[in-house]
């Protein structure tokens, strides 16, 4: 068996284990830090709306020297101000979007492309996006937001109970907020497929909490029923059992991303495959985390308030100090023995002597009485 199998072997059965739910509050922390950085650059930079959400054309060129940015500020000049995002395709051409552009700006802004980027007019392909179109797709976007979020709460809530659903509500919306942010803070533009992605991570996410909440719904049966282990501590043990598949389960997941985000994006620059890479592998990573540092804490949490939980603590915690208690007592007992053991012969000479010399005393005055009142001789 390899170690990393070892490992988790012995992590399942409870051998080993990190303390979790010990240490919440640092992941408390530390994502608390971690969405307020990305609400900030939320709130400062703003999402950066492809043409599909805000309107606009969309002009691809055949293979041209022209590099991207210097085609970039050509084309917000043809375009007379309206802001201009281009990326350089594998097969050398580019991909120049110009945001609230409409049709009878189309036609000259691409024949001032063509002659800027020395290509003929016939061979620059147009395509144009009304705003409606695109705030056609934000809106059922937020439909399906607000639809599966209601049907994983009432999933949660029927298949465990309705602490696990908040819980897992929760960190879904952890994940969702530190993704946006993070396309606010990088600038990548945000299409359609920044969309799929999201809601693709939500259905990630959510797999890597059931399996932790399935794991501690199996380990907390009947938990009223003995006095070993309180409820944080078998939410951690279920952390621990279900980490190394976890962690397989996310490295598995996000090395194709990885490929697609930095070898397809970036080097082969293929266009919308950035907006869901992107949005896959920051939720993806944020998933795995928001699972074992942020659900199954907080379900943890909600749990210890339950009064049948606190009693239980306190048997717990009363049982363990019996048991210290009963450990000591025979160390204490063989201390005070070994003590007693020592004083012993020093105590029993002592007593001896005393003993022997009261005795002596005793029995000296009463051999002289009986010497004196001894008769010399019979009386006649």
């Amino acid at each position: 068996m390899s170690k990393l199998g070892n490992i988790g072997a012995r992590l399942y059965r409870g051998e080993v284990g990190y303390d979790f739910i010990g240490k919440r509050k640092i992941w408390y922390g530390i994502s608390i830090l971690i969405t307020i950085t990305a609400i900030v650059g939320l709130a400062v930079r703003g999402l950066n709306m492809g043409i599909e959400f805000s309107g606009g054309a969309v002009f691809t060129t055949p293979k041209t020297s022209v590099s991207a940015a210097e085609a970039e500020h050509k084309a917000e000049a043809a375009a007379e101000g309206h802001q201009a995002t281009v990326q350089k395709l594998g097969n050398g051409g580019l991909r120049i979007q110009i945001s609230e552009l409409d049709t009878q700006q189309s036609v000259p802004v691409q024949e001032a492309l063509a002659k800027d980027l020395d290509v003929p007019v016939k061979d620059i392909n147009t395509q144009l996006v009304g705003p409606s179109w695109g705030e056609e797709i934000a809106n059922k976007a937020w439909l399906g937001l607000g639809i599966f979020m209601i049907l994983v709460v009432i999933y949660l809530a029927i298949a465990f109970e309705w602490r696990m659903a908040l819980a897992a509500l929760i960190a879904l919306i952890h994940d969702l907020t530190i993704t946006v942010g993070v396309y606010a803070l990088v600038g990548f533009e945000v299409t359609p497929g920044t969309v799929i992605g999201l809601l693709t991570i939500l259905g990630y996410s959510l797999y890597d909490t059931v399996v932790v909440f399935d794991s501690l719904k199996e380990a907390s049966k009947d938990i009223g029923k003995q006095t070993r282990f309180t409820y944080s501590e078998l939410a951690n043990r279920s952390i621990n059992s279900t980490l190394v598949r976890s962690i397989n389960t996310t490295v598995v997941a996000l090395l194709p991303v990885a490929g697609l985000l930095f070898v397809g994006g970036g080097v082969l620059g293929a266009g919308m495959l950035n907006d869901i890479s992107l949005a896959l592998f920051v939720g993806l990573a944020a998933g795995a985390y928001s699972s074992i540092f942020i659900a199954t804490p907080l379900v943890a949490d909600f749990k210890e308030r339950d009064p049948a939980m606190k009693a239980l603590a306190k048997r717990v915690r009363a049982k363990r100090a019996a048991a210290a208690a009963k450990a000591d007592a025979p160390e204490q007992q063989e201390t005070a023995q070994g003590a007693g053991d020592e004083d012993v012969p020093q105590d029993a000479e002592g007593d001896e002597d005393a003993a022997g010399s009261m005795v002596g005393q005793r029995n000296q005055p009463a051999s002289r009485s009986r010497g004196r009142g001894r008769p010399s001789g019979k009386r006649r």
